[in-house]
């Protein structure tokens, strides 16, 4: 199945396995996990948020500094 990650930063699409994580797929599209928020429908998704079918997740990178 297809994940779409977009974003302000990110625009990439990957190809997993029924049940894969959120932070699986970030993994696979190389978007390090610890960086970003990811949320479908203006609800944020735990990494650990099994996936079942096609869909389009934003990626919202976390920035921080001084």
């Amino acid at each position: 199945m297809k994940v779409h990650f977009h974003g302000r930063d990110v625009d990439a699409v990957v190809e997993v396995e029924p049940g894969s994580t959120v932070r699986e797929a970030l993994s696979q599209a190389g978007i390090l996990p610890s960086m970003v928020i990811v949320s479908h429908d203006d609800t944020v998704l735990p990494h650990a948020t099994a996936l079942h079918a096609d869909v389009a997740l934003l990626v919202t990178t976390i920035s921080s500094g001084g």
